[in-house]
């Protein structure tokens, strides 16, 4: 027999506002433990140095989470120049240091530009990407590095947001990028352009997808309102379950045909050739408004389940 879960059968997505110095894994932990869930999972992991959206999915939320890792996101950043790090970020041991006291406004903001569009990049050796099943932050704190491909990602907009000359020159940084961007890769390429070298000093992430930090709530807030409550007390904060996929055309279905998909079935429906052409993904949802999962449309006006959520009581 299985191992029964602990926890309440809650399904949503939470915006955590990640505090600094926090892993997302353990900012997710402490976000299960508040809410008393029986399943949770982060959308894509935030450094310990970083604050901001951090999207948590839990319960049926978790299958459509991968919507989240694949969205384009938006951080604020602040740049240190003249200091080069291990990590690439202020976490990290300082390995080289110059003044940069001729560091010019205008030297920094025609740089940053070079990072606009469709470029490649070398994933930092202090990342999550996994290297024969070892993520590649474990191997570097060894001593090991290993070679890593450049990936092609789109920076969609970088912009100077403020520059504060001198010996130790600093640069406020705004950026919209697609996902597997590392931000510290491109304040240490930036440092190189420049010839001075440069790492993350701090990082917020504003936007994950259509989530922005408007939407967010802190660890402190929810543990705050919590109290001695009932953890449901917090579930006002949660977003429904299909908010991960709240971009894709919403398909409602009559019970009769709703109950065929549910199984896994491809149903006929009249709308499908209204709502969009063959392979669009769609969400789907009973007369009712409970929301069945996702199907995609194919060319003889049928929908098939892709993701479903389990039947809920």
């Amino acid at each position: 027999m299985g191992r029964t879960r602990k926890g309440r059968p809650v399904n949503g997505v939470l915006i955590l506002d990640k505090p600094t110095g926090m892993s997302s894994n353990r900012a997710l932990q402490i976000a299960k433990r508040l809410f008393f869930v029986a399943k949770a999972g982060h959308t894509g992991s935030l450094d310990p140095l970083a604050t901001g959206v951090l999207p948590l999915c839990f319960g049926e939320a978790t299958k459509f989470s991968q919507f989240l890792l694949d969205a384009d996101k938006r951080y604020r950043s602040t740049f240190r120049f003249g200091v080069i790090t291990n990590t690439g970020d202020a976490d990290g041991e300082v390995v080289q240091e110059q003044p940069t006291d001729s560091l010019t406004h205008e030297q920094v903001e025609k740089s940053l530009q070079l990072f606009a569009g469709e470029i490649e990049q070398v994933p930092s050796m202090f990342s999550a990407l996994k290297h024969n099943g070892q993520p590649l932050y474990k191997l570097a704190r060894e001593g090991i590095e290993v070679e890593r491909k450049a990936r092609k990602i789109t920076v969609f907009e970088i912009k100077l947001l403020a520059f504060r000359p001198g010996a130790a020159a600093e640069a406020d940084v705004e950026i919209h990028c697609s996902k597997g961007t590392y931000v510290r890769s491109i304040a240490e390429d930036l440092g190189l352009e420049l010839g001075c070298g440069a790492h993350v000093q701090t990082l917020h992430r504003s936007a994950a997808g259509a989530f922005h930090e408007g939407q967010s709530v802190s660890l402190e807030t929810l543990e705050a309102e919590l109290g001695e409550s009932d953890p449901s007390v917090l579930d006002h904060y949660l977003l429904p379950m299909d908010a991960p996929v709240e971009d894709l055309v919403a398909l409602t279905l009559p019970e009769s045909t709703a109950y065929y998909f549910s199984l896994g079935n491809p149903v006929m429906d009249s709308q499908v050739f209204q709502v969009g052409e063959e392979g669009d993904m769609v969400r789907v949802f009973l007369e009712n408004g409970d929301f069945l999962g996702i199907g995609e449309l194919t060319d003889d006006g049928r929908v098939a389940p892709k993701r479903l959520v389990a039947k809920l009581t």
